[in-house]
């Protein structure tokens, strides 16, 4: 059955994660991307690391299920081949830093020239204007200047660090997806085509902010205080190694003082609901001490028996051995003809009439530029012609 966006097609001429991870997001629902790439190298994350016969991961990881094209965009006729092919698309999506477009002639108004309902996509670091216009950025410098690294720190040990992974591209890329289809609702009721703007230093403090700035968002006098979850997120220690609780209310603490065998402490008057925060220090002293008396395994089961949120700390290597996210299906594995087998992560979100289903492996370097020339009118004559202009490989 055709994934919620079959018949959508997406022209997508966006580089390393926040513009192709939406794109694949779009594709696994069953949208037609196609994928336009600089001759050469193509996509940066095409040479990045733990690659093999052309594929890289990390590439693989964002451009699943896409078509791609290799094309010289600075040439005359590779500008039409584009123009041609945003004929009949329904979204374009680019991360180009600023003023680029422009001088490849495929900004906004030179698309819509061609398709007037197109819902084109920018995507940029810091925005299409202001002071920090002009710089080039990536994931750990968004982190810094939003907030993330003043916070991601164990109090215990207070020294800010970097989430080390690009969470502000993939939840820019999560936006631009959701902000696309949005678009294309609006256009089925009548607004036509429009400019979707996206500036991931926007994204990254609008996804902090609902936790990250609860001590920030009220202004004035008489605000209630209390702990941040930042100051309260912590790995806790056990015998023989860490595992991961949350108790956030009495019940789940007073399951905690059962699972640690101290159930007298579910009468302490000091750690009542209304008393423990002035008392914080005593009961941290507590748990640290019970926590160690036992190991992880045993813990965790005693935990869960309580109805205590608990969890371990999964290797990297344990995790494809979970067994909830072995019993959801959320890793795959597909086969590639050259590169072989490999595993990623499955479509999060699951349709039960137009379900989400993970199309061809990422394809190399301009692997349907014959193919897709050809959906657009271009005869084996004219694709020679472009393939001596050096326009297509």
């Amino acid at each position: 059955m055709p994934g919620p966006l079959d018949a959508i097609r997406v022209v997508d001429v966006s580089t390393i994660l926040a513009g192709p991870l939406a794109t694949m997001i779009l594709a696994d629902q069953g949208a037609d991307v196609i994928k336009v790439e600089p001759l050469g190298i193509g996509d940066l994350l095409r040479i990045a690391p733990f690659r093999r016969e052309g594929l890289s991961a990390f590439f693989a990881n964002g451009n699943r299920g896409k078509r791609s094209v290799a094309l010289d965009l600075k040439q005359p006729s590779g500008r039409e081949v584009l123009l041609r092919m945003v004929e009949r698309t329904d979204v374009f999506v680019q991360n180009f830093r600023p003023g680029a477009v422009e001088r490849l002639g495929i900004a906004e108004p030179d698309l819509r020239a061609v398709r007037p309902d197109l819902i084109y996509v920018s995507v940029s670091g810091y925005g299409e204007s202001g002071p920090y216009r002009d710089r080039r950025v990536y994931d750990p410098i968004l982190q810094g200047i939003t907030g993330h690294v003043a916070i991601q720190k164990n109090p215990d040990v207070p020294i800010p660090d970097l989430i080390r992974h690009v969470v502000i591209d993939k939840a820019s890329a999560y936006t631009a997806a959701q902000a696309i289809t949005a678009a294309l609702f609006a256009r089925t009721r009548g607004a036509g085509g429009q400019h979707v703007r996206i500036a991931m230093i926007d994204v990254a403090l609008a996804f902090l902010w609902p936790d990250g700035m609860m001590a920030h968002t009220f202004l004035g006098e008489n605000v209630t205080p209390g702990p941040t979850l930042y100051e309260i997120y912590r790995l806790t220690e056990t015998a023989d190694g860490h595992l991961i609780y949350f108790a956030a209310s009495d019940s789940e603490l007073h399951g905690v003082f059962r699972a640690l065998g101290r159930p007298e402490l579910c009468d302490d008057p000091r750690f009542a609901l209304f008393e423990r925060a002035k008392h914080a220090e005593a009961l941290g002293a507590i748990l640290y001490e019970e926590f160690r008396k036992h190991p992880t395994r045993e813990l965790l089961e005693r935990l869960v028996a309580e109805q205590v949120p608990a969890g371990p700390v999964n290797s990297l290597e344990a995790v494809f051995d979970d067994p909830q996210l072995k019993h959801n299906g959320s890793i795959i594995e597909l086969e590639h003809p050259k590169a072989g087998k490999l595993r990623q992560a499955a479509p999060a979100a699951h349709f039960d009439k137009t379900p989400a289903t993970p199309g061809r492996v990422a394809p190399l370097l301009g692997e349907h530029t014959e193919e897709v020339l050809a959906e657009f009118g271009y005869g084996a004559q004219a694709r020679a012609l472009l393939r001596g202009e050096g326009v297509i490989p």
